[in-house]
């Protein structure tokens, strides 16, 4: 009975939750905006207070340029913030709310200002989809599912089995692959973005292509939370033709300047 009962308010919260992200896919979203945007801020502020923060001003200024292209072109009205890292790590995150931070490690396998803006367009993209927001709701709802088990199975000589087993199935079945998935729609949306705000989309490509270089080793892309960088670099392939339509048809035309 108690299963019953909670598959039904799992059932009702699914059918309340779920709606489309701005690609269109369908999507569950138990957090609001306000709820999601406050926390990003907060954590936006914590991170950078323990970062040593660049103080180059040309790369600052190069940022802060891409970044607000990139954020007008995607058409939404965050309080967008963007920051450079002193850093050699290869990387780049935005927080809920558009709080984006780019590392200094990243900078010369971007390699110019178009690569650059393929890195801001997928971060850019993370923010505009809410996979934050995402992320969290499953998180919600997976460890409501796993309690409801719990309490099922409290008396069974199996719990321990079974738990582990709903934990591996979660893991590999569920927050993996919706990992993957974010990330291959960050990278197909910040596309569109960059080429909207005039930046050549086919440096996009180029760009994985050396993230691929650079790694000796990873592990099976099933086992990773982001596609293999060969594959990111031929959906962006598949998807060029859109891209290369907005390119030409945007009337802002970037010069591709060398960092």
């Amino acid at each position: 009975m108690k299963l019953i009962y909670g598959s039904i308010f799992t059932f009702t919260l699914l059918a309340i939750a779920c709606g489309k992200n701005s690609a269109g896919r369908r999507t569950l979203n138990l957090v609001s905006d306000d709820e999601m945007n406050t926390m990003g801020d907060e954590a936006y502020a914590d991170i950078l207070s323990k970062s040593q923060l660049s103080r180059n001003t040309t790369l600052n200024n190069q940022i802060l340029t891409i970044g607000q292209n990139i954020a007008q072109s995607s058409g939404v009205d965050y309080d967008w913030k963007f920051s450079v890292i002193e850093e050699e790590t290869v990387n780049a995150f935005c927080l809920p709310g558009g709080k984006v931070a780019v590392y200094t490690g990243i900078v010369p396998v971007a390699a110019n200002n178009a690569g650059l803006a393929a890195v801001m367009g997928h971060e850019v993209g993370h923010a505009v989809l809410r996979h934050s927001a995402e992320r969290m709701s499953q998180q919600l709802l997976l460890q409501t599912g796993l309690s409801l088990i719990s309490v099922n199975f409290e008396d069974s000589p199996y719990k321990g089995i079974i738990a582990a087993a709903m934990g591996i199935g979660t893991t590999y079945g569920i927050e993996l692959p919706f990992s993957r998935l974010d990330e291959s729609e960050a990278d197909k949306v910040g596309l569109e973005y960059m080429a909207k705000a005039g930046y050549d989309p086919r440096e996009a490509v180029k760009l994985w292509e050396r993230m691929g270089a650079l790694e000796s080793s990873r592990p099976p892309e099933i086992l990773s939370t982001h596609p293999d960088p060969a594959n990111r670099a031929k959906a962006l392939n598949d998807h060029m033709a859109k891209a290369l339509e907005l390119y030409e048809a945007s009337s802002k035309k970037q010069t591709i300047n060398l960092n």
